[in-house]
């Protein structure tokens, strides 16, 4: 499927919105982001996937004050995905109340639904070392 740049926008816009919501505490409003059978797969950081929209605010209800102040997405890059899907891989940046930051990348898969495009899956992979721990 290519993407035109109506979509390209739109989803652009899906994936920035993320970190308003969150930090705004809108989490009421995460079907405007998910689709209602989402996976959002935070293994790297040693939990279980996160399955469906209601599971995600959960566990940020249940993060409380260790939730970042300021989630700051970046570096957007959409691709083609298997049939009307669309992949994307974004760069995020957390900041917390106490000053210190994290570095993610955002795995995602996007489909097209009755209310616009939403995230079915996505990936949060944890930024540790430089250059993915490669010496040369």
């Amino acid at each position: 499927m290519a993407l035109n740049i109506e979509d390209r926008i739109a989803i652009s816009e899906l994936i920035s919105m993320h970190g308003h919501l969150c930090d705004d505490g809108e989490l009421d409003r995460l079907d405007e982001l998910f689709t209602d059978d989402v996976v959002y797969d935070v293994s790297d950081f040693g939990m279980d996937p996160l399955e469906g929209v209601e599971a995600i605010r959960a566990a940020a209800f249940a993060l409380g004050e260790a939730n970042p102040v300021g989630h700051h997405v970046t570096n957007i890059v959409l691709g083609e995905g298997a049939g009307s899907q669309v992949l994307a891989r974004s760069k995020g940046i957390g900041v917390n109340a106490d000053g210190t930051s994290g570095s993610v990348t955002y795995e995602d898969t996007l489909v097209p639904t009755d209310r616009g495009w939403r995230i079915s899956h996505r990936k949060v992979v944890a930024r540790r070392v430089p250059l993915s721990g490669r010496t040369k």
